[in-house]
């Protein structure tokens, strides 16, 4: 976990500013005893996480690829290639949306913007990268774009153990039929 106490309160007002802002339907989902709390979320992300990031092309089309993200601070960072379409993308329209769903029950979603990194940040994210991998980024990987997310609505939620225990019995009997 990276995040301070402050870092902890800021995304749990975050969280439970995007719940109320939320459409019925996704309340409907994401029932008050599946919210993933500040402190639970930031304990169970992996770092890396598999994170898939939209953006949009300069004809309006939308382009979803996957990244190695890292959830740092209350927010995600990931980086990729320079010469990377979304690099591009997020240069003219940083506006980005951004889910990790490892598996049925479980999922974060961001929307917000993406910043692109530099100067001291940028260094912190690369001796994060490195400590994660056990390379040195530049020497592995050369030049690679580093950005953050700046979410303005992010939401988190997990299914009960006693949900998931009756999909799963569910499924098992759809096999044996």
């Amino acid at each position: 976990m990276h995040e301070t106490p402050e870092e902890l309160a800021t995304l749990q007002q975050l969280l439970d500013g995007s719940f109320s802002r939320s459409s019925d339907h996704l309340l409907s989902i994401m029932e008050p005893q599946r919210r993933l709390a500040a402190e639970r979320l930031v304990a169970e992300l992996p770092c890396p996480a598999v994170l898939d990031i939209a953006t949009v092309t300069a004809r309006g089309e939308p382009r979803v690829s996957a990244v190695d993200g890292h959830f740092l601070h209350g927010r995600w960072h990931f980086s990729t290639a320079p010469e990377a379409p979304k690099v591009r993308h997020l240069a003219a329209r940083p506006a980005t949306s951004a889910a990790y769903t490892p598996r049925d029950g479980y999922g974060v979603f961001c929307h917000g913007r993406a910043v692109l990194l530099e100067g001291p940040e940028a260094e912190a994210l690369i001796q994060h990268l490195s400590g994660c991998y056990g390379v040195d980024p530049d020497e592995e990987w050369g030049e690679i774009a580093a950005f953050r997310i700046d979410p303005h609505w992010m939401t988190a939620f997990a299914m009960t153990d006693a949900e998931m225990a009756e999909i799963e019995a569910a499924r098992e009997a759809r096999a044996t039929d």
